[in-house]
């Protein structure tokens, strides 16, 4: 079984900067990818970013074009944990954020919530 725990949401003002971490806990952590994904009341999850995870190649990334140029997904495989530096908020970033990790798989993953596991969530919440 794996753990995720999200941490570094909070209430922002557009404009403003946030970074999310995503600590892994549990199993031996070896995903395939992670991912981060957000959701608000009423709406199905999104798709934000993904990342590969592989210890033996560099990381390919997606993003959702909402957040391109100004969120940034990263991953640190020693500590596993996963980022998410998010610049220039914007109200419509409003959320709950969420992180997750996939165990099979080849290349980025699609940009679905098709993942095997994930966090409680962080809410992110912009103000204009």
């Amino acid at each position: 079984q794996v753990q995720l725990v999200e941490s570094g949401g909070g209430l922002v003002q557009a404009g403003d900067s946030l970074r999310l971490s995503c600590l892994a806990s549990g199993r031996t952590f070896r995903p395939y990818a992670m991912g981060w994904f957000r959701q608000t009341p009423g709406k199905e999850r999104e798709f934000v970013a993904a990342i590969t995870w592989s210890n033996w190649s560099g990381a390919s990334t997606d993003y959702a074009d909402s957040v391109k140029g100004r969120f940034t997904i990263s991953r640190d495989n020693a500590k596993n944990t996963m980022y998410l530096q998010m610049n220039n908020l914007k109200p419509e970033d409003t959320a709950v954020y969420y992180c997750a990790a996939k165990y099979s798989g080849r290349g980025v993953p699609p940009p679905v919530p098709s993942y095997d596991y994930w966090g409680q969530g962080t809410q992110v919440t912009v103000s204009s």
